[in-house]
């Protein structure tokens, strides 16, 4: 039998392919042994004991790129290599497991955009009498708002479970709902939206819902993108709107302006 294996049974010891044994020959990492007298390569102890160990670094999440250095390194090298590979590879997992749960939250619905106390409320909502079509816009609303007042998004909700407890609040805010099908002339867009106003001066705790988010945007811009999200321009629902903050402007509160 002559000395060695060939790179068939050479990589069916190892438990790679005979791929991987030419890629780790192309890298540097393994030499390749030289030919036999057949025109054979012949691979000994020597190579085989590279080629697990290369397998095993592999395996264990080294670079490739790495591997070459790591194989000819003291103990104490390569004992601090490996802790560095550790600590990388203790990072993807707690990406990927990030990952998982996001991949969770979005199988859940609102909980993957949005924090539970928020999906939580929008729950709440069809119980009190919101038809879906206004359960889907604060939703989308509320998206909207985290992503670009995040700092002022905890109170807002908070302000908004307390109104939810108050009947005339939500009465109030079914009826501008309902006027997204009102026509744009209809008589009724004034008198709710004076309604409206009246309210919330009257219940400081309430206007906090209309003045808490804008007052921390920084910018008029955020605050229209957050309050007029979803409505057609020229809509009895966008009419409605600017008449309350116009009345309450008039009042003397501080609403930004497009």
């Amino acid at each position: 039998m002559k000395n060695g294996v060939t790179i068939g049974q050479a990589a069916a010891f190892v438990g790679v392919t005979v791929k991987t044994v030419r890629h780790y020959h192309k890298l540097g990492l393994v030499a390749e042994p030289d030919r036999d007298s057949s025109g054979y390569r012949r691979y000994g102890s020597t190579e085989l004991l590279r080629l697990v160990q290369a397998r095993t670094l592999a395996s264990a999440g080294v670079p490739l790129a790495e591997i070459g250095a790591l194989l000819d390194a003291d103990a104490a090298t390569l004992a601090t290599a490996l802790a560095d590979v550790e600590r990388q590879l203790t990072e993807r997992i707690e990406e990927l497991t990030e990952r998982r749960d996001l991949l969770g939250r979005l199988a859940d619905g609102d909980r993957a955009l949005l924090p539970d106390r928020a999906a939580a409320l929008l729950e709440r909502m069809p119980g009190l009498g919101f038809p879906a079509p206004e359960v889907a816009a604060a939703r989308e609303g509320w998206v909207l708002a985290k992503a670009l007042a995040p700092e002022g998004f905890d109170d807002y909700l908070a302000d908004l479970e307390h109104a939810l407890g108050d009947p005339r609040y939500v009465t109030l805010i079914k009826r501008g709902a309902e006027a997204a099908a009102w026509e744009p002339d209809d008589p009724r867009i004034d008198e709710l939206a004076t309604e409206m106003a009246e309210h919330y001066l009257a219940n400081p705790a309430h206007l906090k819902i209309v003045t808490g988010m804008q007052a921390r945007t920084e910018a008029a811009t955020r605050y229209q993108l957050i309050a007029h999200h979803g409505e057609e321009q020229g809509s009895a629902a966008a009419k409605a709107l600017a008449l309350v903050e116009t009345k309450l402007r008039a009042a003397g509160v501080r609403i930004p302006r497009p």
